[in-house]
């Protein structure tokens, strides 16, 4: 007797015209179009819930290192302060005639303004430069004499004494950045941040804030520490090298080269601004660092840097002249003072080059009002006695 199931079965095969095998095969086929398309709907939902929780996700790693690299000191511009004991302390600092300050200003390059206060103001562009008189300064109140001769001996002497307080510098810098395994050449480089603004930033300020944001997120993420920290600290160093040409990108891959540092690390500096594409992930790290530092609200004044870039440019004309030994800008770049070797330059002279630097600075500066040249040449002899 046959099977009533196998007869109802034959009976769909004669209706549908299909074998078992084949309606099988159909059944088959449309439920994995329908699993299919089942399946894209929830790879895209999946995708986008991927999406929104990455970009929280983003923003909190972000935020959180940014918290990291709070930091908590306002950088200096243009001006220090020395506070004075007394007023006779004051006068001995001016001088009979004021010769004691101008003195103190040709020696050091620094301008010297004075109030009512027992307080004196030290202005220049240059933060070094602004130092060493500071430090010089401070000196000469504490030995009380105070005359031509003796201010030219502490400048010279506090200028010498400035390559040990640019290695603390740097080492103070690199210890905040957690390195601690550089030269003592490069750290002397990088201790020179603490004197350099980059539009109106303190570059100390702005390496400290960017390496422990960087470091942060490497963490986060899983990159490599080691080489996003010191593509950090070393991401600016083309911005303190005064002695050769190039960008402070093409500067700073030179000076990583001659250190020995790591290719990873190279490429970290030579990629911070895009001059070339990102190689890892350690690049975008610091080129993101870097920007979220030199953008944070309040981080950086472009006034200043111009500033900077007109007084640096003024000073580096009047140099190009024969026998110019150094030049100083005052009053914002209104008054040059141009100190040249008497050897080397006569009296009649100083007249000539006065004016020749007057007509390249109208020709090749952008100025308000007018600019100041003069130009000094003085002699100086000095003679000890024996030892009694």
């Amino acid at each position: 007797m046959a099977n009533p199931q196998d007869e109802y079965l034959k009976k769909l095969e004669r209706a549908s015209d299909l074998t078992r095998e084949e309606a099988k095969k159909q059944l088959l086929q449309e439920l994995e179009k329908d699993l299919t398309s089942e399946k894209a709907k929830r790879i895209r939902q999946m995708e986008e819930s991927i999406k929104l929780e990455a970009g929280e996700l983003g923003r909190e790693i972000l935020a959180d290192s940014m918290r990291h690299g709070a930091t908590g000191y306002v950088a200096e511009y243009t001006v220090s302060s020395v506070k004075l004991p007394n007023d006779e302390v004051k006068g001995r600092i001016i001088g009979r005639e004021g010769r004691n300050v101008r003195a103190f200003e040709q020696a050091t390059g620094v301008e010297i303004e004075l109030d009512e206060t027992n307080e004196i103001r030290l202005s220049s562009f240059d933060a070094i430069r602004r130092e060493v008189a500071r430090r010089a300064l401070e000196l000469l109140v504490k030995d009380g004499r105070i005359q031509p001769t003796r201010i030219d001996e502490v400048v010279e002497q506090v200028r010498g004494q400035m390559e040990d307080i640019l290695l603390e510098e740097g080492k103070t810098i690199a210890h905040a950045c957690g390195v601690y395994d550089l030269p003592l050449e490069l750290i002397r480089l990088i201790g020179r941040y603490k004197f350099r603004t980059s539009y109106g930033q303190n570059l100390a300020l702005h390496t400290i804030e960017e390496t422990k944001i960087g470091v942060q997120i490497a963490l986060e993420i899983g990159a490599n520490v080691e080489i996003v920290r010191k593509g950090c600290i070393l991401h600016d160093v083309g911005k303190v090298v005064t002695d050769e040409e190039g960008t402070h990108v093409t500067l700073g891959v030179s000076v990583c080269k001659k250190f020995g540092m790591s290719q990873e690390v190279v490429n970290t500096v030579a990629e911070h601004h895009e001059d070339k594409p990102f190689s890892s992930t350690e690049s975008i790290i610091v080129y993101t660092a870097d920007a979220i530092s030199g953008s944070r609200p309040g981080a950086r004044y472009e006034p200043i840097e111009a500033y900077t870039n007109r007084m640096e440019g003024i000073e580096k004309i009047a140099k190009e002249f024969s026998g110019v030994d150094r030049v100083f800008a005052f009053q914002a770049g209104r008054e040059v003072q141009v100190i040249v070797n008497p050897k080397e330059v006569s009296d009649d002279e100083i007249t000539t080059m006065a004016y020749d630097i007057a007509r390249k600075l109208e020709q090749e500066v952008e100025y308000a009002g007018q600019l100041k040249v003069n130009v000094v040449r003085q002699t100086q002899a000095t003679e000890t006695t024996k030892a009694k």
